[in-house]
């Protein structure tokens, strides 16, 4: 007699794929495969011709990519517009409160120093003393810029500040005059001139008339 057959036999019964099928697009199979005519890709453009769809990375159809725009825009970002943006200078800020906080009287603070203390990662950035919080201690402060507050505080307590660079010197504007005060201007110079003639006019003496030379008969 035939062995009854097992639930776990693999047989034509109960054959399956091993993985879903995945039912492809067939798209230009006729008006009746339900993809017909454009085959889901539309009417005209660059996006329904063969090989659209290997456009580079930040293609934009021809026109001038972000990328591109972007370092020609005005403001903040342009080489013009300096110290701001990709050119711009910067600076660490170390306020006194710190100085106050890690240093000990009398100590020496250099750019090392603070490394050391961990107040500055590195020493390739250029270091700025704030005078934000109080300084009762002496210290002798080397740092590249100092603001006006922070050095009167330093050497209020005591101590010194050494800036490794000198300070901006700022530009001083000349102060333009303005239309209406030139219009004002230009009348009352014109009057006080015709005065000036008038009292010239009015001291030279007075000429005396010529008389005609009488001949005797």
């Amino acid at each position: 007699m035939p062995e009854p057959e097992r639930d776990d036999e693999l047989t034509l019964s109960n054959l399956q794929p091993a993985q879903k099928r995945k039912v492809r697009k067939r798209v230009g199979r006729g008006m009746g495969s339900g993809k017909g005519r454009y085959s889901g890709r539309g009417i005209k453009g660059q996006k329904s011709r063969a090989g659209s769809h290997k456009m580079r990375p930040g293609f934009e159809g021809g026109q001038m990519p972000i990328y591109m725009r972007l370092p020609k825009q005005r403001g903040s970002t342009s080489k013009d517009a300096m110290p701001v943006g990709p050119h711009r200078t910067s600076t660490v800020p170390v306020n006194l409160r710190d100085l106050e906080r890690v240093f000990d009287d009398g100590a020496e603070v250099t750019l090392e120093a603070l490394v050391e203390k961990g107040l500055i990662k590195n020493t390739r950035t250029d270091v700025k003393v704030l005078g934000m919080g109080e300084l009762k201690k002496k210290l002798s402060v080397t740092a590249h810029l100092f603001s006006a507050s922070a050095r009167e505080k330093i050497e209020k307590a005591g101590g010194t500040a050494t800036a490794l660079r000198p300070p901006r010197e700022e530009k001083k504007k000349r102060p333009r005059k303005k239309a209406a005060e030139t219009t004002a201007e230009e009348p009352e110079a014109a009057e006080s001139a015709v005065d000036e003639a008038q009292k010239s006019s009015a001291d030279e003496p007075a000429e005396s008339p010529e008389t005609p030379n009488q001949e005797t008969a």
